[in-house]
């Protein structure tokens, strides 16, 4: 289950929006490929990026969310956290979080951190829930 896939079946009942907050894995930072060789990284398929300083400007971190959008094949519009990273502490969503915000504003669901936290089938079923609920409501 991808979130392309959830998006496929639910973007016109649901509105989606895929927010860049900021690098999980800088090279000047918390660094996946510290220590390990390159042939090895490659080899791993990974989609991390190896080679990402972490921005400090609105224009480094929009140029690196373009990339992370290419290699994550998304094909849902992805928005930019500012540099103050308002959206990031606001919903504690550093390295990747799913969330389902109700029409009330209320957080309907919370996933866990990534990636291990990252669980679109969870996601998928808290969505078929929260549209059940509506449904019920308006008859």
């Amino acid at each position: 289950m991808s979130l392309r896939e959830i998006y496929a079946q639910y973007h016109e009942q649901v509105q989606f929006l895929v927010i860049y907050i900021r690098e999980a894995h800088p090279v000047d930072g918390w660094w996946f490929g510290k220590g390990l060789p390159k042939v090895m990284l490659k080899a791993s398929r990974s989609k991390v990026a190896f080679d990402v300083y972490d921005p400090k400007t609105i224009e480094e971190r929009r140029s690196v969310a373009a990339r992370c959008e290419d290699a994550l094949e998304y094909r849902i519009n992805t928005y930019i956290d500012e540099i103050d990273d308002a959206v990031n502490n606001a919903y504690a969503a550093h390295p990747t979080r799913l969330y389902l915000v109700g029409m009330d504003g209320r957080v309907a669901y919370a996933g866990g951190l990534g990636p291990f936290g990252f669980k679109p089938a969870e996601f998928k079923s808290a969505i078929e829930e929260y549209l059940r609920v509506l449904e019920g409501k308006a008859a």
